[in-house]
């Protein structure tokens, strides 16, 4: 198993202050599939920063491949809310435990 990233972020920042329902439908999608992710056992991490400048999603995957696939099936890239860019990763340091 492989760890990589994706770094999302709003492709319009101001939308978040006054969402239409589809935007705020689909937040609630890329929020459930993220935690889906985390049932499954393949997300790592994931979260925004605070100013809102971008997100993070850390995740397991088999291969280069299914993490593109994971990252452009996620709704909020998938319906254009958000851009991503996909990164392999490695954790070097981790609370509670060796990486």
């Amino acid at each position: 198993m492989l760890t990589f990233c994706y770094q999302n972020q709003l492709v319009d920042p101001l939308v978040m202050k006054d969402p239409d329902e589809q935007t705020i439908s689909t937040m609630r999608e890329h929020f459930a599939y993220l935690q889906e992710a985390l049932a499954a056992g393949s997300l790592v991490l994931a979260g925004p920063c605070e100013d809102l400048a971008f997100g993070l999603v850390i995740f397991h995957a088999e291969n280069e491949q299914a993490a593109q696939e994971f990252m452009e099936q996620d709704p909020a890239i998938r319906e254009g809310i958000m851009t991503a860019e996909l990164h392999p990763f490695r954790v070097s340091l981790i609370t509670g435990g060796a990486a």
